[in-house]
């Protein structure tokens, strides 16, 4: 087969030294790694900071003062009766006439994010990270170990691509974690502007606590998820390594 492709022997000598280097780095994840960090993550779970039983812990004030109510008088006190007619077919053209606070500058300078969800997101992420980094390479490994195409003798490759599958499901789901907390910090940014513009509405303000505290939980599912996923790849890979590692077996196992 080398016949119909020539590869330069340097080349090659180099990819073989990739397969070998990724073949020894998945096989240790898989054996050492894996349950070392469902066992890490496991006793995050009962770390304090995510066995918060009263979510009020976890508010952050918001620094933006209620300002006086304007008592404005009649409109037209003081104008003539052109001016005034004007100014009410003026007042009359427009369908919303509240416009809320016009914001220069925040009073206490700038609006912070909530603290305690900040550390805590801090310490979620590296997790997300290194699941995604870790299932990659796994996947990469199971990837090459998949035998080239025949008729029949695949069910060992159809076990290799359901790992694959997998893997790829559970790289898929952590990274959508990320988006999940960049969409808090957007939605939260914008009501805080919503309060900075209508402070007089109390609603904004209770919405802001809400997603703090939805936030929250959140976090504690995605360490959850991301115990339970390191628990599942580790057995079923566990459970099927020797098909992963050899899909197809040979006439001569067959003959004994």
């Amino acid at each position: 087969m080398s016949s119909l492709l020539k590869v330069d022997n340097d080349i090659k000598t180099k990819v073989d030294a990739f397969r070998e280097r990724i073949t020894a780095e998945a096989e240790d994840l898989v054996a050492t790694f894996f349950p070392k960090k469902l066992l890490e993550l496991d006793h995050f779970l009962k770390d304090p900071i995510l066995n918060i039983l009263e979510l009020k812990e976890i508010h952050s004030e918001i620094n933006l003062t209620v300002p006086d109510p304007i008592l404005l008088s009649n409109l037209h006190d003081g104008l003539d009766t052109q001016n005034a007619k004007k100014r009410k077919l003026e007042d009359d053209s427009g369908e919303d006439m509240v416009t809320g606070t016009k914001v220069f500058v925040m009073p206490g300078g700038m609006m912070k994010s909530n603290a305690n969800l900040v550390d805590l997101i801090e310490k979620v992420k590296p997790e997300i990270r290194t699941l995604i980094e870790k299932c990659n390479t796994v996947k990469m490994w199971v990837q090459l170990l998949i035998p080239r195409i025949e008729d029949g003798n695949n069910f060992g490759v159809s076990i290799q691509e359901e790992t694959v599958a997998e893997l790829r499901t559970v790289e898929g789901e952590a990274a959508s974690y990320l988006d999940q907390i960049s969409r808090y910090y957007i939605t939260r940014a914008k009501l805080v502007s919503k309060i900075a513009k209508y402070p007089h509405v109390e609603d904004y303000r209770r919405t802001v606590t809400e997603i703090d505290e939805k936030e929250y939980i959140s976090l504690k599912i995605i360490v959850s998820e991301l115990r339970n996923q390191y628990v599942t790849l580790h057995d079923m890979i566990l459970k099927n390594i020797e098909k992963i590692k050899r899909p197809r077996s040979s006439n001569t196992d067959a003959l004994y």
